[in-house]
């Protein structure tokens, strides 16, 4: 598409949750992208400015480089569509599910995407029962939080209380889930394609917020080291669990590979990174597409109404 049909594009960016860090950063580096392959793009922060302003200046469509609460859970996707702007992503019910891990999880239980066993837990909980239900070590985490953002990995069941604290300082649920040993992979989506998987490797006790956007001793390999078939396989897997959700246009979906090769699906971000440590174009660029090609391709997605579910395949 010619960069002057796209039309004068708000790269939304920044907002209100606790990835606010992580989404200026993306956003900044959207933004020059699209700048550089010739489109109209303007950096929005909903933080500082109010909605109205998307229509006072006449906005023709929106990059949603926001992450986490109030830019990645269906509310902002809500506005623009009343507001009828076209917008980048997935529409208002599929970013809604993908958000809250602990409904995204209910979903694809109904449809047979295999995903770890796990529970909401509350204060009041039998944090021992918990651990022998699930099994240990557990993965505790805020349902509505990334970038890991709260997460813990507990071993004793006499640390559940502690990890369950420190996610509940970032959300009212709380959900254990069984960690499954194995290899961590995640699957970018483009359109009705999978990209290349990635193999992610930590020194670190899991991939936490320092693995994803500081630490130098991430590995990030692709190709992944699985034969071709097999990796086209999950990447089908992956793309069913993604539509499960209603999710489209763009996103990723992270995944364990258990010792016996079978995936587990843990979730899917609808507005994923797009800084340098990011997977999407990584994995992207692995099939031959630069980072600028990238940005305007999603930009080019940007579609409004009528999105609120994909079929399940």
């Amino acid at each position: 598409m010619n960069p002057r049909e796209l039309g004068k594009v708000a790269v939304l960016l920044g907002g209100r949750s606790a990835e606010r860090a992580v989404s200026l950063k993306s956003g900044s580096m959207v933004l020059a992208a699209l700048k550089k392959r010739g489109v109209d793009a303007h950096a929005f922060d909903p933080k500082d400015r109010g909605l109205d302003a998307l229509i006072a200046e006449r906005f023709d469509r929106v990059f949603i480089a926001l992450h986490g609460r109030y830019g990645e859970d269906g509310t902002i996707q809500g506005a623009l569509e009343l507001l009828g702007i076209p917008y980048t992503g997935s529409g208002v019910l599929g970013s809604a599910l993908a958000m809250d891990k602990w409904r995204t999880k209910l979903v694809w239980q109904a449809c047979s995407v295999p995903t770890p066993h796990c529970e909401p837990l509350a204060g009041t909980s039998d944090f021992g029962a918990v651990a022998s239900r699930l099994g240990l070590p557990l993965m505790v985490k805020p349902a509505n939080e990334g970038s890991s953002i709260g997460m813990s990995k507990v071993r004793k069941a006499a640390d559940l209380p502690a990890a369950y604290a420190l996610a509940a300082k970032y959300d009212t649920l709380v959900i254990a889930e069984t960690f499954v040993e194995g290899v961590e992979l995640t699957a970018g989506v483009l359109g009705d394609m999978a990209l290349p998987l990635i193999r992610l490797e930590t020194p670190r006790d899991f991939y936490d917020y320092e693995a994803k956007y500081v630490a130098a001793d991430t590995r990030y390999v692709i190709p992944c080291g699985l034969p071709p078939d097999s990796e086209r396989v999950i990447q089908d897997e992956a793309l069913r669990a993604f539509k499960a959700l209603g999710c489209a246009g763009w996103g990723r979906v992270d995944l364990m590979l258990d010792h016996s090769g079978r995936p587990y699906f843990l979730e899917v971000n609808t507005s994923p990174g797009m800084t340098d440590h990011s997977l999407v174009p990584m994995a992207a660029r692995h099939a031959g597409m630069s980072f600028e090609d990238l940005c305007v391709r999603i930009l080019e997605t940007a579609r409004v109404t009528g999105r609120g579910g994909a079929g399940v395949e």
